[in-house]
């Protein structure tokens, strides 16, 4: 057997974390420990190339459901004794003027929510569909299990020693593509299955934080209407058609009811 063959083998049967709430067992190359550091210095250059709103209401809106859905996720994993999953975690929120229609969460908890995508949450509970289906892709670990998986399958274990340190350049290109962020080197978007993933985990976190997770799926009717028959706006780009969304989330909302509890919001 190839020897890089062998360690590659190797590593991917040792390197598997299993996905709160789905159960599902995925790749994880990179520890936090390295992954995070690199997600908050681009969340702060991300922060200082742009303009923040100084909308008081708006920001405070998105910082309390952000705050909300932080206090369902720590809950949850709480009570399933995962407290350790979220050491080095540093939430934060913010609110970008700009007409994209898009959101999205780094790795660690930093959260970013564009004012073109304000219109189509409608409310605070739109907000808390966007805020828990993109907190749900850092707590799925999405971004590191598509890094871990560009080192196996695109660049091979010379990519593995980039992300111990040896090519800091390779490895912030690597993350960005990995959590979905434009950059001028083309993105790696998330998977169909990963979105899927994200809804379903989003939607507990939400009800769990006191939000009616039926808005869901009227949000993300909302949303694909927005596209009217042209290219999908990029919040959409690789999601599940929207039919299919609505029928998942709708054989899902039994499971979600059952943490919905009104009071709490």
């Amino acid at each position: 057997m190839n020897k890089t063959f062998y360690v590659i083998f190797l590593l991917v049967f040792v390197a598997c974390s299993t996905v709160p709430i789905t159960g599902r067992k995925q790749l994880k190359l990179i520890p936090n420990g390295q992954l995070l550091p690199m997600s908050f210095e681009q969340y702060t250059q991300v922060l200082s190339e742009s303009k923040l709103s100084t909308d008081e209401e708006k920001v405070a809106m998105i910082k309390r459901v952000g705050q909300k859905i932080q206090t369902a996720a720590e809950d949850y994993y709480k009570e399933n004794y995962l407290e350790n999953d979220l050491v080095g975690y540093d939430w934060e929120y913010n609110l970008i003027v700009s007409d994209q229609v898009n959101a999205w969460c780094m790795p660690g908890g930093k959260v970013a929510f564009y004012t073109g995508i304000l219109p189509i949450c409608e409310d605070e509970t739109g907000i808390a569909v966007v805020m828990g289906h993109e907190v749900a892709h850092a707590l799925a670990n999405h971004g590191g299990e598509r890094m871990s998986q560009g080192m196996i399958t695109q660049m091979g274990m010379g990519t593995l020693g980039a992300a111990m340190g040896e090519n800091p350049t390779l490895t912030k290109q690597l993350l960005l593509q990995s959590i979905g962020m434009g950059t001028q080197l083309g993105v790696l978007k998330f998977s169909r299955s990963n979105e899927s993933e994200a809804d379903h985990i989003g939607l507990i976190l939400m009800a769990k934080a006191g939000y009616n997770p039926e808005a869901a799926t009227s949000f993300w009717e909302r949303m694909a209407a927005l596209s009217g028959g042209q290219a999908p706006p990029e919040f959409l780009s690789t999601h599940p058609a929207s039919e299919t969304r609505v029928k998942d989330l709708e054989a899902l909302m039994p499971e979600a009811l059952e943490y919905y509890k009104p009071e709490n919001k």
